[in-house]
């Protein structure tokens, strides 16, 4: 992946760059723009990716604002921005209404939005990447909110045999269950995890817990095998208190920067963000 210190110093904007956004809230967690921002310089192509810390009381504005907006090509979304976005565009992909969640939205020239979700293809394309197949193995989720959804989708695609998710908020574990009967994955859905979590080849945290100063775990990753892979979806700190517990314990690691990076290319793709020229 190209990095910021790879580069020369960027050009000056212009009234001709296309400017692409960011939404979230809070946002000084998020990893894109120093991955986006130098692909966009490395391929030649005038645009930047800016951050935007969006309270939601001010999303529909800003969605408003986004479909009149002629040189933005669309936004990518962030906690806690992906359910509420997927009611406020006109188009979604089977995904994305499955789900009920959109981590890009694309401005059309006529100002319609269409959306989708890439975190699950995200999150599989780096379990290739480090070497894991997901196919057969038992995974554990910790947390059901958009990227917990997306993950039980591209799991069992992905041929898990048996996923189970810790989710305490009730409406959630309901929501979950709804769509794992839509999606015909319901015989491959748990959700009574207890401590011990000796079955699991695969665990993951889909919550915010370890993000930033909050120095928690979403589960103690003592009790699994040393042959798991433990994964973050957090990206700040790369290396979560959960990471350095599970590393310690001798369980390989994927960080919430892995599935980042791996959805690089799947945005400047949706975005028609390619090579200049």
């Amino acid at each position: 992946m190209t990095t910021e210190t790879d580069l020369a110093p960027a050009p000056a904007l212009s009234g001709r760059t296309t400017v692409l956004t960011i939404i979230g809230h809070p946002i000084a967690q998020v990893r894109s723009p120093t991955t986006l921002n130098p692909e966009f310089r490395r391929s030649g192509v005038d645009a930047v990716l800016v951050p935007v810390d969006l309270e939601p009381a001010a999303l529909p504005d800003f969605i408003r604002t986004l479909r009149g907006w002629r040189n933005a090509p669309g936004t990518i979304v962030t906690v806690p921005h992906k359910m509420p976005c997927a009611s406020l565009v006109d188009d979604l992909t089977d995904r994305a209404r499955l789900l009920g969640a959109v981590n890009l939205i694309r401005r059309r020239p006529d100002g319609r939005l269409a959306g989708d979700m890439s975190d699950g293809p995200g999150f599989l394309k780096a379990l290739a990447a480090g070497g894991f197949d997901p196919a057969g193995k038992n995974a554990v989720v910790f947390g059901a909110g958009a990227v917990g959804r997306a993950l039980l989708l591209s799991l069992t695609e992905a041929g898990v045999s048996r996923i189970a998710f810790h989710e305490p908020d009730d409406a959630r574990r309901e929501a979950l269950a709804a769509l794992a009967k839509a999606a015909g994955v319901a015989d491959r859905l748990g959700t009574d995890v207890g401590a011990d979590l000796g079955a699991y080849h695969l665990a993951i945290n889909a919550s915010p817990v370890g993000m930033g100063e909050d120095g928690r775990m979403p589960f103690d990753p003592t009790s699994l095998p040393r042959d798991a892979l433990v994964a973050d979806v957090v990206t700040e700190p790369v290396e979560t208190p959960l990471l350095k517990a599970a590393r310690a314990h001798g369980c390989r690691v994927q960080t919430g920067l892995a599935m980042s990076d791996a959805q690089v290319a799947m945005q400047i793709a949706f975005f028609d963000l390619g090579r200049a020229g």
